[in-house]
């Protein structure tokens, strides 16, 4: 992986750890963007981690862009042999695939979508070469997924399915955005999916909705003290449900009681490589257990 380094303006340097998305690419962006913080480097006043890169911004009337600079490839070498290992959590979110409000949704944009005629989930299963929805279904709930992200709009995680690379999971976004998109979507772009935390404009392929919330800045559940649920190497399985379960899920969550699944677990890139079956079958074991 070749890193490069470039200034935003006056007061960001971006540190791009590879153009593709890599669990690899992800650890040497955590690894440098944790020593960056640690360093605690007199004018760096905000630190910005992403898929497979970070963002610096600082105050160059404190700190020379040049020097900085300096100081964030100095990280570089140390990053390249740390132990690509995390103590995280793993987290269970429920899916209501094909839902009536996304499908509802996705039906008012068809003429911006790739395949007017079918549904996401139809979409998505055919240019992936799965025979049905249901299997599709199965192979986007049957891994875990890696949050290498969080952004874009307040809590929405961008996940990575934990498959080798010739498994994961590829579809386009939308020819054109749509205006609109349910609240706590589960969408997939690319070979990224997401959840939506907040209604709004979007171009992630929609594939169900989960009952659970993500984002809370009325602080109205328990679990969700901090406002965000998820944060950069926590892990999800996502869990199929029918109605009634979702149905159930949001009484809880109106009620003020529902407790989502959550399972400490340590990740670590090389066992995860040696085995990525049997790897994902213990995380998983962490929350049935």
């Amino acid at each position: 992986m070749k890193t490069r380094y470039s200034f935003g303006g006056d007061e960001h340097i971006f540190v791009e750890i590879d153009e593709e998305m890599s669990l690899e690419a992800f650890f040497k962006s955590l690894s440098m963007s944790k020593a960056v913080r640690e360093a605690t480097i007199a004018g760096v006043t905000e630190i910005c981690p992403a898929n497979a890169s970070f963002q610096v911004r600082f105050d160059p009337d404190v700190i020379a862009p040049e020097a900085l600079l300096t100081r964030l490839k100095s990280f570089e070498a140390v990053a390249e042999t740390a132990e690509k290992t995390i103590d995280t959590r793993i987290i269970e979110v429920p899916v209501f695939y094909n839902d009536p409000w996304t499908h509802e949704t996705l039906m008012r944009f068809r003429e911006r979508h790739q395949d007017p005629d079918a549904t996401d989930l139809e979409y998505a299963a055919r240019i992936n070469d799965y025979p049905s929805v249901e299997t599709f279904i199965e192979a986007h709930s049957g891994a875990p997924w890696f949050v290498s992200m969080v952004g874009f709009v307040a809590g929405l995680p961008f996940t990575y399915q934990l498959v080798e690379r010739s498994r994961q999971i590829e579809v386009p976004k939308y020819l054109r955005p749509r205006t609109d998109t349910p609240r706590l979507t589960v969408g997939y772009g690319g070979c990224f999916g997401c959840i939506y935390s907040v209604r709004g404009a979007g171009g992630y392929q929609m594939f169900g909705i989960t009952p659970m919330p993500i984002y809370d800045p009325k602080a109205e559940q328990s679990y969700l003290k901090d406002l965000f649920l998820f944060r950069p190497g926590d892990i999800i399985r996502f869990k199929p449900i029918d109605r009634e379960a979702y149905d159930a899920a949001i009484a809880d969550v109106e009620a003020g009681r529902y407790e989502p699944k959550i399972a400490s677990v340590h990740f670590s890139l090389d066992a995860f490589n040696a085995d990525p079956e049997g790897f994902n079958a213990k995380l998983l074991e962490a929350l049935d257990g």
